[in-house]
């Protein structure tokens, strides 16, 4: 991307900002003379008296969201990740506003008077109008980025199958707003993933400047870290931006701590993170999530298991035997979305087209509707709403032999959804980049990560955007 555009669309988001937070505070304004939360306004000032406080708000919001590192987004920033920056800010800066008033303006007989019931809806109307306004700008950047403008050129190091997944992610998902303009360190005259190779990794200076690359992409998971340093000193020129695909490691180590064993540091790696009083919040989230989707769900699973039952012969539910927290198996039950002959050749994964599905097992599948049964299980405590998805015991006993420290996934209870689903990894897709995901979040969990991948989890449901789903 030319770096004027760069400037262009942190500018124009600053710009957005400025305008959603100057509109919250002329809401949050006439909400307190229109629908005063408690007593009503006696001869409120005109909105012309709240001018100096409404200065000082929108500079100190949009300080903040600067040093926030708001306006040096992710190219795919989450929009739970981005909605909870924006309203962790406004939080703080609405409170800054009410003591820096206080110190400028009072006594100074201009705007010092800044009303609780206002501060409230002023509060409320910001958070929500800079999330609007913060999609609003990013649906029209990626429209841009999808027809060709404002794209990145990029080069990719590396010909394996981690490279090919990089190439088909990026080509699938234009509004990234990459242009791929070679792959390095393959054959030359080769082609990966449809991309041509175009040179070695000693050619990466010439090329950078040569086509003017923005990003390069090292896609080579499994390369010792002198090569690494040496790449990365191939590509140091001019403001060209570095990313690297971490290796298992990099996952274990994300979340290294430094013990100490009789004054002798250590690095901790392998730390879990859900323990103690964790667990009992963990386990409160299920049980009260489960309930009430038992309860509301409850016409609309009957129904549908009425549906099951007119067309296909055989039971409503499917019961099969996965292995869970500790390696104990126990009875997932689902709805049966397929022939009841389906297993009559042994255990096999569900694939694209699968001729043992029937038509509503098709639809179930696509949006899970298939796995909310699953809420029994979490009920009962054998699952949770969050957490690696079980497997049937049959391919645990084949991965645990390939797949290095595979068993560590079932270090927390299984989930119905986890953080490779949300992330595309389901169904017939690769089992060790699967493991990476699952790794990451028994390391890394939080109840704020929960809520973030039940929340990407019904997104992803109402709008069809379940990858891998049949």
């Amino acid at each position: 991307m030319i770096p004027r555009l760069k400037s262009l669309e942190r500018v124009t988001l600053a710009l957005t900002d400025l305008l959603m937070l100057v509109g919250a505070f002329v809401l949050g304004y006439a909400a307190r003379r229109e629908l005063p939360l408690f007593a009503a306004p006696v001869d409120p000032p005109t909105l012309e008296f709240y001018t100096p406080i409404l200065v000082i708000q929108t500079v100190t919001l949009l300080l903040i969201f600067f040093f926030a590192r708001l306006y040096h987004q992710r190219r795919a920033a989450s929009r739970i990740d981005v909605s909870y920056a924006v309203a962790a800010s406004v939080s703080v800066g609405v409170v800054m506003t009410n003591g820096l008033t206080t110190i400028l303006l009072k006594g100074t007989g201009v705007g010092a008077d800044y009303p609780r019931q206002m501060i409230l809806y002023v509060w409320l109307f910001s958070v929500l109008a800079v999330i609007v306004g913060r999609e609003l700008h990013h649906q029209v950047w990626a429209w841009l980025r999808h027809r060709g403008l404002a794209r990145d050129r990029a080069l990719i190091v590396g010909s394996g199958d981690v490279a090919q997944s990089i190439l088909q992610h990026i080509r699938s998902n234009p509004q990234l707003g990459y242009r791929i303009e070679g792959v390095i360190n393959g054959k030359p005259g080769d082609e990966v993933g449809g991309v041509p190779v175009i040179g070695q990794a000693k050619d990466l200076p010439a090329l950078i400047d040569q086509r003017q690359v923005d990003e390069v992409i090292i896609a080579l998971p499994e390369a010792s870290r002198q090569e690494l340093v040496q790449l990365v000193a191939l590509c140091q020129r001019g403001k060209v931006s570095i990313k690297i695909y971490p290796d298992l490691f990099s996952y274990m180590a994300g979340s290294m701590s430094v013990d100490d064993l009789g004054g002798m540091p250590l690095l901790n790696v392998r730390d879990v993170a859900l323990r103690g009083w964790k667990l009992s919040l963990k386990r409160a989230l299920d049980l009260v999530g489960a309930a009430f989707g038992l309860v509301v769900l409850s016409p609309f699973l009957l129904a549908l298991a009425v549906w099951i039952r007119l067309q296909s012969p055989g039971p409503v539910f499917f019961c099969q035997e996965r292995m869970g927290l500790d390696g104990r198996p126990f009875p997932m039950i689902k709805f049966r979305s397929m022939r009841t002959d389906a297993e009559k050749d042994g255990p096999g994964w569900t694939t694209e087209g699968d001729p043992r599905v029937t038509p509503i097992g098709r639809w179930m599948r696509k949006t899970n509707i298939d796995e909310l049964p699953n809420l029994i299980n979490v009920l009962l405590g054998h699952m949770s709403l969050v957490g690696p998805r079980p497997e049937q015991t049959h391919f645990v006993r084949q991965f645990r032999e390939k797949i290095p420290r595979y068993m560590e996934r079932h270090r927390e209870k299984a989930g119905m959804t986890g953080w490779a689903q949300v992330n595309g990894l389901r169904g017939d897709t690769s089992i060790e980049e699967r493991i990476k995901f699952d790794l990451w979040y028994v390391e890394h969990w939080s109840f704020w990560l929960d809520i973030k991948i039940i929340l990407r989890t019904a997104f992803q449901t109402l709008t069809g955007r379940n990858q891998n789903a049949y």
